[in-house]
């Protein structure tokens, strides 16, 4: 859902080049989402959101700027990931270029806030992970303007 969001907020943003989904285990590939997720943004205007889940690879730390985690356990996860694959590089521009972070850093509430998993709980779930998911994007795309606004000035 995550994806869809930011896509739908981000479309128009100079700062965002590509964007795409994926997750620690490669739980349902390929895949669509849930079909409360769709309702869910659905219900929010986004219509146009199609996507076959994914097994994150390490050629994403190399082809994404960020990599968000939706919880601390994926985080933790994803950090492995990256440092296992930096300690193979012998050079610091072969080491993953990626910033692996909580998505929830940017929810304006508390640091690293965490998206619970709504797919086995109530329907409900599905609006609060989409209230976070706006929440989210939209402070992590004032966080670029600001800092692409600061390069300027610099």
């Amino acid at each position: 859902m995550a994806e869809g969001v930011f896509r739908s907020l981000s479309h128009s943003s100079p700062y965002i080049s590509a964007i795409d989904s994926a997750g620690t285990g490669a739980y349902h590939t390929l895949e669509p989402p849930d079909y409360r997720t769709m309702a869910t943004l659905k219900k929010h205007g986004i219509t146009d959101y199609d996507h076959g889940a994914r097994k994150i690879t390490p050629e994403d730390f190399q082809s994404y700027d960020y990599i968000f985690a939706m919880d601390a356990y994926n985080f933790r996860d994803l950090l492995r990931m990256q440092q296992r694959l930096d300690s193979r590089k012998e050079s610091a521009a072969e080491k993953s270029k990626a910033t692996v972070e909580m998505f929830g850093k940017y929810g304006g509430r508390r640091k690293d806030e965490q998206v619970i998993d709504p797919y086995y709980g109530e329907d409900d779930g599905f609006d609060q992970v989409y209230e976070q998911a706006v929440r989210f994007s939209q402070g992590f795309l004032q966080h670029l303007e600001g800092k692409y606004a600061n390069l300027k000035d610099s």
